[in-house]
């Protein structure tokens, strides 16, 4: 039996309708869907009621994976796969895979020789980094940094080092509520030279994407950062 493909979806940054934000021949990919693998079902159905199916929602199939699936688990979202059916993944926001759990359902997929089709979408790395105006031919995203303060200093340290040395933007992000003390981290823990670059609420209507040196943000009132998604840039 030929196995079916998975579509990697792009989901809108934000409250925003998904025709502003996807292709038309992405919302016409994701219609007659009807399996879908996705981080929570319920805020899942509120897009794909607003992308638009053909298929009535409470007869969609959805399977949830996050970061607390068990890697037992991923034979189980195989499955339709498997039984010949296509199966869309998607994010909360933005691209799957990306900085996100669905990353090990498509390696299990790519080992399966399971076809994986990628659609295009909004990427925030990318969004930012197009703004930021640092190194846009060679960077590095880093993910989410520790958390306790002692290593998160020494990973903004190391991270300063690496971009020096290799002329290299360095892109990393932080759970939203913790924003402004990250900010106040990159501050306190880089060299007044390095750039930084904040990139905020991006394709929404609170948009900002800001770079100056690390002197020049300290000169400056701080940001509104509180609860809203963020990229943070920095080059050495």
């Amino acid at each position: 039996m030929t196995t079916g493909t998975l579509y990697l979806i792009p989901v809108p940054l934000g409250p925003t309708p998904p025709a502003g934000s996807l292709p038309p021949g992405v919302l016409e990919t994701i219609r007659p869907l009807t399996h879908f693998v996705v981080e929570q079902a319920k805020t899942a159905r509120a897009f794909l009621k607003a992308a638009g199916t053909d298929c009535p929602l409470q007869e969609l199939q959805l399977q949830e994976l996050n970061e607390h699936t068990r890697p037992e688990a991923l034979d189980a979202l195989l499955a339709p796969l498997r039984a010949g059916h296509d199966v869309g993944l998607l994010s909360e926001a933005g691209c799957p895979a990306v900085a996100d759990p669905g990353a090990n359902l498509v390696g299990r997929a790519q080992q399966e020789n399971i076809r994986v089709v990628p659609l295009i979408g909004p990427s925030s790395l990318l969004l930012a980094l197009m703004a930021s105006g640092l190194n846009g031919q060679r960077f590095a995203f880093q993910g989410y940094l520790p958390a306790k303060e002692a290593e998160r200093a020494k990973a903004l340290r190391d991270l300063e080092a690496e971009s020096r040395k290799r002329r290299q933007t360095q892109l990393f992000i932080e759970t939203p509520y913790r924003n402004r003390a990250m900010f106040d981290a990159v501050l306190q823990h880089s060299q007044p030279a390095t750039r930084l670059t904040i990139a905020t609420d991006l394709t929404l209507p609170g948009e900002s994407v800001r770079t100056r040196t690390i002197a020049e943000w300290k000169k400056v009132p701080p940001p509104d950062l509180e609860r809203r998604p963020t990229v943070f840039l920095i080059l050495a």
